[in-house]
């Protein structure tokens, strides 16, 4: 018994088999176009991530010829998709995490007085990075579209929505809380939509999925549509909890940190849901199908390994993400070279939509090995940053792409203090989703099984002293608030 499990990022959509040991045994990926009409706009088009979710799925069952038994699915989150319920067709190209488009619209509703309230309900802020303030914009910019929404022709979803649509034909139309809980439309305490927040935000309820438990069968593929395919849907979560959930991270206290597009570190709260003060979300990690919900406060990074994908794309100083660490090794220090990679608006802890990013200490001297050694240390200071208002921990569990650095660890667990684990897989996301698909169909009985799969990479122990990391954090935190307000 396997499972299939889709991982539909930000850049690319990755399948995987797992076996009921927990070990990968096949894996495809494919990525989609990137696009940016405007700056501070960010796009997909919903018909790629379908062809490459296909792509990818073709690609690992051609490496694979045993028996599936169900489909986890997990995603990237807020970005927010129309479809037309029939043909399934779309009428724009999706609205992505990471546009800034909404900017006008969150500081309207702050300056009316309405944050407060939103953050009581939904444990989020009022920032261009969710959902509705998105769907707000649609309303007002594309009001021809927007009509075909309120008639209930066209449906709501974020892309796990969407791809069930697609793998159902149409049949079935749902989200879990994960997803749900980020698109300031959710109330954390009865687990379900606000009408409160879909008034404010002018956006009809009737549009939106049903919210569905995380594990159990929620539909059935067609195999017609989907690469032959007719197995339950039996596991649904937004990337950052399905990582957490990879990482067995299953008790209140346990702490994770993806490294991907953004970086994302996530505490379990377990049934108390925690309020931050100090920048941090309440959010919804997960919920059984006996209703029970499990709570997370999260950290959300917007830009990490982005940084490292503009160093390739937009300067063109590497060929690839991994020659990052043998380039940065190169020099022992960045020699004052400091890079905010605020290259979408800063998130937790500092959340200024406004920010940009910025290189400072240029000298002649400056190579790119700086510019990289410098863009690694970033990210390692924005998960410091993140964690500074966490309570204390004993270690860190590390995944995602740039989880593969060792470089990077070592920086990190430099900055913490404290040691870092990797473990064998770093693909937890869809770990994450392979799991609570298994859950959902008996491949697993019970998280203690799942904690039993999981193995330990390695652990990278702090090496710099406290006074030499420190300040290199105090010149980082000098250089981010010059960031600030800059748009």
């Amino acid at each position: 018994m396997s499972i299939l499990a889709i991982d539909a990022g930000t850049t690319g959509v990755t399948a995987i088999v797992v076996s009921a040991e927990g070990a990968i045994v096949a894996r495809g990926y494919q990525e989609f176009a990137q696009h940016f009409p405007r700056p501070g706009w960010v796009e997909h088009a919903p018909e790629e991530i379908w062809q490459a979710t296909i792509e990818a799925t073709r690609e690992a069952l051609a490496s694979y010829d045993g028996e599936l038994t169900a489909i986890g699915i997990t995603n990237q989150r807020e970005t927010i998709m129309l479809w037309d319920r029939e043909t399934l067709g779309s009428p724009r190209r999706a609205i992505v995490w990471q546009d800034r488009r909404s900017a006008d619209i969150c500081n309207r509703l702050r300056e009316d007085g309405h944050e407060a309230r939103v953050t009581e309900l939904t444990g989020l802020r009022l920032d261009p990075y969710f959902s509705a303030t998105k769907l707000m914009w649609l309303a007002e910019h594309e009001p021809n579209t927007w009509a075909l929404v309120e008639s209930g022709r066209y449906a709501i979803g974020t892309v796990e929505s969407y791809l069930v649509s697609r793998m159902t034909r149409g049949t079935w139309h749902v989200t879990d809380v994960s997803n749900a809980s980020r698109t300031l439309l959710f109330d954390l305490t009865t687990g379900d939509w606000s009408d409160e927040m879909c008034a404010l935000f002018g956006v009809p309820r009737d549009a939106l999925p049903e919210i569905v438990s995380n594990w159990g069968e929620v539909g059935v593929s067609d195999p017609r549509v989907f690469c032959g395919l007719s197995l339950p849907i039996a596991g649904l979560a937004g990337d950052q909890q399905s990582a957490l959930f990879g990482q067995t991270c299953f008790e209140p206290g346990e702490v994770k940190c993806t490294y991907g597009t953004g970086s994302f570190i996530l505490t379990n709260t377990g049934s108390t849901l925690e309020r931050s003060d100090a920048g941090l979300l309440s959010t919804a990690a997960w919920r059984s199908p006996d209703g029970r919900l499990t709570y997370a406060l999260e950290g959300s990074i917007f830009v990490t390994g982005a940084a490292v994908q503009w160093l390739r794309d937009g300067l063109q100083i590497i060929g690839s993400a991994p020659e990052t660490e043998a380039i940065a090794a190169t020099v022992d220090s960045t020699e004052g070279v400091v890079f905010v990679p605020a290259l979408t608006g800063l998130g937790a802890p500092h959340w200024d939509p406004e920010a940009r990013g910025l290189l400072l200490g240029l000298t002649r001297g400056t190579t790119r090995a700086h510019i990289v050694r410098a863009t690694l240390e970033a990210i390692a200071f924005e998960v410091r940053d993140v964690l500074e208002t966490m309570p204390s921990l004993s270690a860190l569990k590390v995944d995602g792409g740039a989880s593969a650095n060792n470089l990077l660890c070592q920086m990190q667990a430099d900055q913490l203090g404290i040691g870092v684990e990797r473990p064998r897989i770093v693909d937890t996301t869809a770990l994450g989703a392979a799991f609570l698909a298994g859950l959902g169909s008996g491949v697993w009985d019970s998280t203690d099984d799942l904690r039993d799969t999981w193995q330990l990479d390695r652990r990278f122990e702090p090496r710099a002293s406290r006074e030499q990391a420190d300040a290199g954090h105090a010149r980082w935190l000098k250089a981010v608030e010059r960031s600030k307000a800059w748009a």
